[in-house]
Order: C-alpha cells, then sequence, then structure tokens
C-alpha cells in the first residue's frame, strides 16, 4: 500500500529529512510516484485525493495472515493492513453490524474521535489489539490519522519527499524511490495525526524524541524516535468543543 500527502496537509517530521539527500525526487510531479506504483503493481488501483495527494493499494502478493484493505465511508478513506484481533468487541463498541471490515472499524473509530467522542486519542487507538498498521484520510476535514500496532508486526514506512511531501508505504524501495536516505520505519506504538504530530499511545503522557538511524555504510537515513521518559506533555486530553470544529485541533 501506498500513500503521499501534500505537506499542507501532512507534514513530516523534520528529522526525517536528511540535508542535500541527492536520491530523493518529487512523488506528486506529474503523477511520479503513483506511475511507478502502477506499472510495478499491475492490477493495483490508485485513489486522486486532489491536490492533497493520492493513495494506491495491490491486493497481490500480500501476506494472508495480514491483509490489505481499502474503505471509504463518507469521504473517509482508509488504507489498512493487517488483523484485529478483538473485532468483535469494537463492532459493539461502534454499534457496527457484523459484516464490516477492520478499514470500516478503524474509520469508525476515527469518525468517532473527530465527532468529539469521550476517549483521548491514545486510547481509541490502543483499543485496537492485533498487528496492524493504517492511514486514514479524511477530504472533509483536509486530516489524516496514521498509527501502527505496538510491535510493529506490519512493515510500515514513511519518508520526506524532495518537496517535503509525507511518503507512506509498506515496502522499503517504494519509499526509497523518491525519498533517498530520507525514510525510517513508522515508530510502532505512534500516531500521527495532521495537527497534532507523531505521538506515542502506549505513553501518552512523554514527548518523542528522533534518534538519526544510520545504514550500514554508515549513512544517515531518516530517524528513529523514541519515548523521553523525562518530558512530560501538558496535557492528553481532547478538549471539548461546542461547535462542529475539527477535534485533531484541539489535542
Amino acid at each position: 500500500m501506498l500513500a503521499v500527502f501534500e505537506k499542507s496537509i501532512a507534514k513530516s517530521p523534520d528529522a526525517l529529512n536528511v540535508p542535500g539527500d541527492s536520491g530523493a525526487a518529487s512523488a506528486l510531479n506529474n503523477g511520479f510516484l503513483a506511475a511507478h506504483f502502477a506499472s510495478i503493481h499491475p492490477g493495483s488501483v490508485t485513489v486522486n485525493l486532489g491536490s492533497s495527494g493520492f493513495m494506491a493499494y495491490s491486493l497481490e502478493k500480500q501476506n494472508p495472515l495480514l491483509p490489505r484493505i481499502f474503505a471509504v465511508v463518507d469521504d473517509i478513506f482508509c488504507l489498512f493492513q493487517g488483523h484485529i484481533e478483538n473485532v468483535a468487541v469494537l463492532k459493539q463498541q461502534y454499534g457496527l453490524n457484523k459484516t464490516v471490515n477492520e478499514g470500516i472499524i478503524v474509520i469508525e473509530a476515527y469518525r468517532t474521535l473527530r465527532d468529539r467522542g469521550p476517549y483521548p486519542p491514545d486510547q481509541v487507538v490502543r483499543d485496537i489489539q492485533g498487528k496492524f498498521a493504517f492511514c486514514i484520510y479524511d477530504s472533509s476535514s483536509k486530516a489524516t490519522f496514521i498509527a501502527s500496532d505496538a510491535d510493529g508486526s506490519v512493515p510500515f514506512f514513511w519518508g520526506t519527499d524532495a518537496e517535503g511531501h509525507l511518503v507512506l508505504a509498506d515496502d522499503t524501495e517504494t519509499v526509497k524511490k523518491v525519498c533517498g536516505k530520507s525514510f525510517a520505519p513508522f515508530p510502532k506504538g505512534c500516531f500521527f495525526t495532521s495537527s497534532g504530530g507523531l505521538r506515542s499511545y502506549e505513553h501518552p503522557l512523554n514527548e518523542l524524541k528522533p534518534v538519526p538511524r544510520v545504514d550500514s555504510s554508515g549513512h544517515v537515513c531518516g530517524a528513529t524516535f523514541s519515548v523521553d521518559v523525562e518530558a512530560k506533555k501538558e496535557s492528553t486530553g481532547m478538549k471539548k468543543v461546542g461547535s462542529a470544529a475539527d477535534w485533531s485541533a484541539n489535542y
């Protein structure tokens, strides 16, 4: 699976960018990365998100235990890979029928948050038990919500291209095509939003600190992120708002 978001929609962390990276290119210019993905995955589907970017996925050559799913509900798009173990519990929690898949469940969890749900975002992600990585784009608010399970069970990478756009994929070669050395595995046990940036849902009270990632040749390749046990966040709860304002702007 692959997603690219324009930098005004989702600004990648500065630590991912390797200055002077000659291997980086533009993912969105002339549809470069979408065309490349389609060429190596002939049966793939690309979803154009207009000026915000695009999503793409292929059902070929996937792990049967960690399948890829694409879902859309009310202008909320979701790429999901993996398997949720507590599906029955979440379906009951969100009032969903028995036939919905993991992608729909994740969308409903996001929509509950967006519409001022009773739980903080870290709790909602922590409630999802299993092996997963997902990427949500809400076209109504132009917001993203991206997460990976606590063990990093699903291959999931992110990076920044030559123009600062955020690139996410489940294989390194696709990311390196436009990010060069400015990429890394998506941090396990974390979630990323357009307005809130990267956070740990396992340790929501702590800040995350970037650690430069060095490859086998000694070159810096983006950064990993670890929990800073000494740096505490001021607040983690979502503030209730009296209007339909986007929840993600309030935490």
